[in-house]
C-alpha cells in the first residue's frame, strides 16, 4: 500500500526517504502546482545520513489530484494541519489511517475530528533533521517515534514497513503521556532560548527559571491526569539541555528566520489547560505573554 506523504519539510522528508530506500511505494503531496513543478526539476528528494547523501525518485502530486489515499502521513506544522487535512479529506478512503506528527497538542484533535471516517494515529517524535537546500534533508539526529491511537486500538500490521525501513518506533496504548512529555519538555526550553537568544546549553545559567516552570509544568500534567509525564520532568529537561548544549531550539531557529512559531499548541495550550482546570500558572503565563511580546515586535504571528 502507498505511502502518502503530506509535508514535504525536514521529518516529512526523513520519512519519505528512509520509506522510499526500503523499496515501499511513497507519494509526496505538494500545495500547489508551481510547487510540484519545482520538484519535478530535480532528480527527486536526497537524504544525507552520516555524510553520505542518497537521491529517491519520489514521486509528488498536488493536494488536487484524484488518487485515493489509504495510508497519509501528516508532517506539515500544528498551525497547517487543520487546513491542509480539510483539502485532503475528500481523497481519504474509508477506514483511511492517518498518522499525525506535530509538535504539541491541540492540532490532532482538531484533524481527527474533522475526518471521524479515519483511524488517526498520534506519533511522538525525538528524531532531529534539518533542510539544507530545497528538496533536500540531513538526518541530524537519532531518537525514536513512539504511535498511538487514542481509542486504544490494536498496533497495525503496516508497523513492519517501518522495521523495514529502519525507522525506529512502538507502539503504545500511551501515546498521550508522551505528548504531554514532549509538550512539558518543549515548553521548559524553548520560550527560553527565544527569550534569552541562546542555544539550549546557555540555559544551565537560567537554573532558577527552568525550575520554577517545571514546578508548574508538573502541577499542570498532574491536574491533566498524566502523572507519569510529570515524574522526574525536571532531570530529564536538565539531561536534554546538557545533551543537546550546542544546539537551537527549533522554536529559536523559526524566530531566528523570521517563520511562525507553534506557540498556540504548546506554551497555549498548556496556559489553555490550567485555565480550564482552575490550576494556577503565574510563571508560565507570564513566560507566554513575554514571548508573544517579543514575537510581535519582530512581526511574527503571536497565535
Amino acid at each position: 500500500m502507498c505511502w502518502h506523504v503530506l509535508g514535504a519539510g525536514s521529518l516529512g522528508s526523513l520519512w519519505a526517504t528512509r520509506l522510499a530506500r526500503a523499496g515501499l511505494p511513497v507519494r509526496l503531496i505538494l500545495r500547489d502546482d508551481a510547487r510540484l513543478a519545482a520538484y519535478n526539476t530535480q532528480a527527486g528528494l536526497a537524504l544525507d545520513e552520516k555524510g553520505q547523501r542518497q537521491t529517491f525518485a519520489i514521486l509528488a502530486q498536488t493536494v488536487s489530484a484524484d488518487e485515493p489515499i489509504q495510508r497519509l502521513l501528516v508532517a506539515c506544522k500544528a498551525y497547517d494541519a487543520e487546513r491542509a487535512v480539510a483539502a485532503i479529506a475528500p481523497r481519504l478512503s474509508d477506514k483511511a489511517d492517518v498518522l499525525l506528527l506535530q509538535n504539541g497538542l491541540g492540532s490532532q484533535d482538531a484533524v481527527a475530528a474533522m475526518i471521524p471516517h479515519a483511524r488517526c494515529i498520534f506519533v511522538s517524535s525525538t528524531e532531529g533533521a534539518y533542510r539544507d537546500a530545497h528538496w533536500s534533508v540531513v538526518f541530524a539526529g537519532q531518537g525514536f517515534n513512539w504511535l498511538g491511537d487514542t481509542r486504544r486500538g490494536a498496533a497495525p500490521a503496516w508497523l513492519s514497513e517501518l522495521e523495514r525501513a529502519g525507522i525506529p518506533h512502538q507502539w503504545t496504548p500511551d501515546i498521550l503521556e508522551r505528548l504531554w512529555r514532549k509538550l512539558a519538555l518543549n515548553c521548559a526550553i524553548n520560550p527560553l532560548t527565544v527569550l534569552h537568544q541562546c542555544p539550549n546549553g546557555e540555559l544551565q545559567a537560567h537554573a532558577q527559571e527552568v525550575t520554577a516552570l517545571c514546578v508548574e509544568l508538573g502541577h499542570v500534567l498532574q491536574r491533566c491526569g498524566q502523572p507519569g509525564a510529570a515524574e522526574g520532568l525536571l532531570d530529564q529537561v536538565q539531561q536534554v539541555i546538557a545533551a543537546t548544549a550546542a544546539n537551537y531550539s527549533s522554536m529559536y531557529q523559526d524566530v531566528a528566520q523570521g517563520r511562525r512559531t507553534e506557540i498556540r499548541y504548546l506554551l497555549g495550550h498548556v496556559c489553555a489547560a490550567a485555565a480550564a482546570l482552575d490550576c494556577p500558572t503565574p510563571k508560565l503565563n507570564q513566560l507566554r505573554l513575554r514571548l508573544i511580546e517579543h514575537l510581535s515586535a519582530r512581526g511574527l504571528p503571536s497565535d
